[in-house]
C-alpha cells in the first residue's frame, strides 16, 4: 500500500483505553479485510515489568480467536516517547503472532503500533514506513465505522466442524506415569490423521431456508494444500463456479438472498457445515467386513478412555475456495482445539479428567464470535468457573455485572432457519421485546434511554388466568422476572400469581388468607418478591403526584443506561412497566415508554402497538390530557443488576 494512502479503519465500537500506563491491548484484524483494519481488541492480562508472557497469552487467545482473524498490532498506554512506545507495541504484536502462527518471518505483514494517552484517551497510530524499514510513520487518517457487523457479515460466513473423538489409552499398571506420554502420542496420531490422504471432508450448508437444493461436496485429504509457509488465502469471485469441487467458493453454500438483509450478525450468518470422515476401505480390493484384532499385553495393563467433543468455528469471506477453507482454517482450528483440550486434561488425567466442551459467544461490543472451552465438572456458580469468566470479561473488556459468557448465552448453531428473527421465545407463546420498532416519542432533541436486553410481555388474561382489574402489578412483576431469566441472572420459572402470593406469606409480609385472593400489590411487595426469589435488590422512588414524574427523568435515564432493567410504576390502582425515557435536559421535555399490563387481547404485535398498549406517553399530551394522575402518589421500583458474571 502506498504510504501516502495509508489509513487506519476501526471496525469496533471503541478502543478500550485505561489509565494504567503500560497496559497492552492486542489489535485484532482479518486476512479477509483491507490492511490496517482493526475489528476488535483483546486485553493482555499476562504481563510483568519485562513485558507480556507470550506463551500464556497465546494459549488463551488461540482458543478464543476464531481462525479467520489475526493479531495485527498492539496498543500501549503511555505518555512519552511515542515512536519508541509504538515500536515496542509492534514488536510485542509480532512476537505474539509468531507464537500463535508458528511462523518466524513476519516482516512482510503490516503491523500497527498504537499509543494511547492515559489522561485524554487520544490514540496515535504508527506503522513501519516499508517492509524492510525499522522506522515508523504516523498515520493521520483514522476512520471509525458505525456498523462493524455489516462490514463483517455482508460478505462473511461461518464454518462449523463438530467432531467427537474417543481416545482409548492403554498404560502399564505398574508404571502409571507413562500414561501422559502415551496420551500425548495418541493426540499426535489424530493430528496426523487430519492430513491423511484417506481422510474425507464433507461440506454442506447448515441453513435450510434456501429453496435451492445444494448437494454436499466431498474433498479428500490428498486434494488439500497444507503448505503453512504460504499464509495467504486466495479469494475468488463469489460468483465463480469452477468445474473442480475443491475450487468452489464458500458462496456456493450461502443463501443467495436474505429476507432481513439489515440484520448482519453472527446469529444470522450463513453457516457451512464441515464433517470429517475416515475412509478405511479405499485401498481394499473387495468389501471389508468388521474385524477384530487381538494385541496381547506383555504385562498388566489398564484402560483409560478420554472423550473429546471438538467444535470448531471459523470465519471466512464467501469468496475463498473450499480447499483453503478446510486446509487453512478448519484443520488448524481442529489441531489448536485438540492441543488446548490436551493441556487442560493432562493435570488430572488419572484422577478425574475434566469434561470439556467448547462454546461460542457473540458478546456485545464485539462484532465476531469468540470460542471458550468450559470444564463442565464445575457448576457455573462454583468459584473456579466464576474466576474463569471474570478473566474472560477482563480480556474482552466486558462489564463485571452481567453474565454474558454463561452457557445459556452461547450461540445456538443448531437452528436451521437463521434468516428470520422471531418475536417469541423458543418453546413459548409469549411475545418478546414488543417495543422494538415502535414510532418515535416526538420529543424534540431528546436522548432516548431504553431497557437493555430482552423481556417477555405479561398482561391481563394471559395463560387463560382472569386477573382483569387486580393483577396489573403481578403482570409487571412477571415481565421484570422474565428479563432476569432472559439475561440469565436466574433460571427460575416466572412465578404465577399464587406463587407470588405464597412468597409474600413465606416472608411474613402477608397472612395465609392472602393466598388465592384478588388483593392488589404494589412496588414494595414487588421488591420483597424479587429479593426472595432472585436475590435482587431494588431502589424505590416516591413521588407525591403524577405531575412530579417528569422531574425524575434524569434519574430514570441514568437507571436505564447503567442498570438497564424494566421499571415498575405503581400509582393509585394502576401499575405499568416502564421500558425507557426520552428526555431533553435543556428544555425538560420528556416521554415515557410504557408497556401496559392492562391489555386483554390476543398476542398480536401490531394490535398492541397500534392500540397504544406499548408506546411513548407524554406526561401531558397535545390535548392537555395527563397520562399520570395528578391526585395520586406513585412509587417507582428500579430493580438493580446483581453484581455477577
Amino acid at each position: 500500500m502506498d504510504k501516502n494512502t495509508r489509513s487506519i479503519r476501526i471496525q469496533c465500537p471503541k478502543l478500550l483505553v485505561t489509565r494504567n500506563e503500560s497496559d497492552i491491548q492486542w489489535l485484532i484484524g482479518s486476512p479477509f479485510s483491507p490492511p490496517l483494519t482493526i475489528i476488535s481488541t483483546f486485553r493482555c492480562i499476562h504481563s510483568a515489568s519485562s513485558g507480556p508472557d507470550f506463551l500464556k497469552e497465546s494459549e488463551e487467545i488461540r482458543t478464543l480467536l476464531l481462525k479467520g482473524f489475526d493479531v495485527i498490532g498492539a496498543l500501549i498506554v503511555g505518555k512519552s516517547g511515542l515512536q519508541k512506545t509504538a515500536a515496542r507495541a509492534i514488536e510485542a504484536a509480532r512476537n505474539l503472532r509468531k507464537v500463535l502462527s508458528g511462523r518466524t518471518n513476519l516482516k512482510n505483514e503490516e503491523m500497527i503500533g498504537a499509543v494511547a494517552d492515559p489522561d485524554s484517551g487520544e490514540i496515535r497510530f504508527f506503522v513501519p514506513e516499508n517492509d524492510s524499514s525499522t522506522s515508523l510513520e504516523l498515520v493521520n487518517s483514522v476512520s471509525y465505522d458505525d456498523n462493524p457487523e455489516k462490514f463483517l457479515w455482508e460478505r462473511g460466513c461461518l464454518l462449523l466442524c463438530q467432531l467427537p473423538i474417543k481416545f482409548p489409552v492403554f498404560f502399564p499398571a505398574n508404571n502409571p506415569s507413562d500414561v501422559e506420554s502415551i496420551f500425548s502420542c495418541a493426540i499426535e496420531a489424530v493430528i496426523a490423521k487430519f492430513k491423511d490422504p484417506n481422510v474425507v471432508y464433507m461440506v454442506e450448508p447448515s441453513n435450510k431456508a434456501s429453496l435451492d437444493v445444494v448437494q454436499p461436496v466431498i474433498l479428500r485429504g490428498a486434494e488439500l494444500d497444507f503448505d503453512t509457509s504460504v499464509p495467504n488465502i486466495e479469494i475468488l469471485d463469489e460468483a465463480a463456479h469452477d468445474s473442480e469441487q475443491k475450487l468452489l467458493p464458500c458462496a456456493h453454500f450461502c443463501l443467495k438472498s436474505k429476507s432481513t438483509p439489515h440484520l448482519f450478525s453472527a446469529e444470522n450468518a450463513d453457516i457451512i457445515q464441515v464433517s470429517v470422515l475416515l475412509n478405511r476401505s479405499e485401498k481394499s480390493p473387495k468389501c471389508s467386513a468388521p474385524a477384530v484384532e487381538y494385541f496381547p499385553a506383555m504385562e498388566e495393563t489398564r484402560l483409560l478412555i478420554v472423550d473429546f467433543k471438538l467444535e470448531v468455528l471459523c470465519y471466512a469471506v464467501q469468496g475463498i475456495p473450499l480447499m483453503h477453507a478446510i486446509s487453512k482454517l478448519i484443520i488448524p482450528g481442529l489441531i489448536d482445539q485438540l492441543v488446548s483440550m490436551k493441556k487442560m486434561t493432562l493435570p488430572n488425567l488419572l484422577t478425574q479428567h475434566p469434561e470439556l466442551h467448547p462454546y461460542h459467544f457473540s458478546p456485545p461490543g464485539i462484532a465476531h464470535p469468540v470460542t471458550v472451552i468450559y470444564e463442565l465438572n464445575y457448576g457455573e456458580t462454583e468459584m473456579k468457573q466464576v474466576d474463569a469468566r471474570k478473566s474472560l470479561h477482563l480480556r474482552l473488556g466486558l462489564p463485571f455485572d452481567r453474565p454474558l459468557l454463561r452457557v445459556a448465552n452461547s450461540l445456538d448453531l443448531s437452528t436451521k432457519d437463521r434468516s428470520s428473527r422471531s418475536l417469541t421465545r423458543k418453546g413459548s407463546s409469549l411475545l418478546k421485546d414488543v417495543h422494538i420498532g415502535i414510532p418515535s416519542s416526538g420529543v424534540s432533541g431528546g436522548i432516548v434511554s431504553l431497557v437493555q436486553g430482552s423481556y417477555e410481555y405479561y398482561h391481563y388474561l394471559h395463560d387463560g388466568f382472569d386477573d382483569s382489574g387486580w393483577g396489573c402489578a403481578y403482570r409487571s412483576l412477571q415481565t421484570i422476572i422474565s428479563w432476569f431469566r432472559l439475561q440469565h441472572y436466574s433460571s427460575i420459572d416466572v412465578p404465577s400469581h399464587r406463587e407470588i402470593q405464597q412468597s409474600l406469606v413465606d416472608i411474613g409480609d402477608k397472612d395465609p388468607s392472602f393466598i388465592g385472593s384478588r388483593e392488589w400489590i404494589g412496588a414494595i411487595e414487588l421488591s420483597f418478591v424479587l429479593d426472595k426469589l432472585l436475590g435482587v435488590s431494588c431502589k424505590v422512588i416516591n413521588v407525591r403526584s403524577g405531575s412530579e414524574l417528569p422531574e425524575k427523568c434524569r434519574e430514570l435515564a441514568l437507571h436505564f443506561e447503567t442498570q438497564g432493567t424494566p421499571i415498575m410504576i405503581g400509582g393509585g390502582v394502576l401499575a405499568y412497566t416502564l421500558l425507557g425515557v426520552d428526555y431533553n435536559e435543556a428544555t425538560g421535555e420528556c416521554a415515557f415508554l410504557i408497556l401496559d399490563p392492562h391489555y386483554t387481547g390476543s398476542d398480536d404485535v401490531k394490535k398492541i402497538v397500534n392500540g397504544g398498549w406499548c408506546g411513548w406517553k407524554k406526561s401531558v399530551d397535545s390535548k392537555g390530557k395527563s397520562f399520570f394522575l395528578q391526585d395520586k402518589f406513585y412509587n417507582l421500583l428500579l430493580p438493580q443488576r446483581p453484581n455477577m458474571v
